[in-house]
């Protein structure tokens, strides 16, 4: 059954007193984290452990499961980890990562790419097929 998208704008009315006020606390929200991450030496250290702990939550789905005690104190750039696990959920982390810095650099990202960060991740995934000689099949 298919589904029709109504047209678009919508008319109803969406500035409410509700969704304002929802608007001014997730702003001021913001704001703060704003402030946080401005006191951070460096905002790589944030955007590490973000996909690290987005890296670890997803590994988990495929029945790689680590620690924190396991994964922070592994040493991605000696290549010395406490367990496999970590090591794939590292990898994993440096293949988001690659892939962030693709989009922030092109402003998209293409099939290539993804078989690039898939490459980067030293995992293979659904969804493409990778041939040696002719590419993507």
């Amino acid at each position: 059954m298919a589904y029709k998208l109504p047209i678009l704008p919508l008319n109803i009315e969406l500035e409410t007193k509700s969704i304002m006020r929802k608007v001014a606390t997730a702003r001021g929200a913001l704001a703060e984290l704003k402030g946080a991450a401005t006191s951070i030496p460096s905002e790589n250290i944030l955007i590490n452990t973000l996909s690290l702990q987005e890296a670890k939550d997803s590994s988990a789905i495929e029945n790689i499961i680590t620690t924190h005690d396991e994964l922070y104190p592994s040493d991605a750039f000696a290549r010395k980890f406490k367990s496999i696990a970590s090591k794939e959920v590292h990898n994993y982390a440096a293949a988001l990562n690659n892939g962030f810095q693709i989009v922030k650099k092109r402003g998209f990202i293409s099939n290539n790419h993804i078989v690039q960060i898939q490459r980067r991740s030293h995992q293979p995934g659904p969804g493409f097929a990778v041939d040696a000689k002719s590419g993507i099949n």
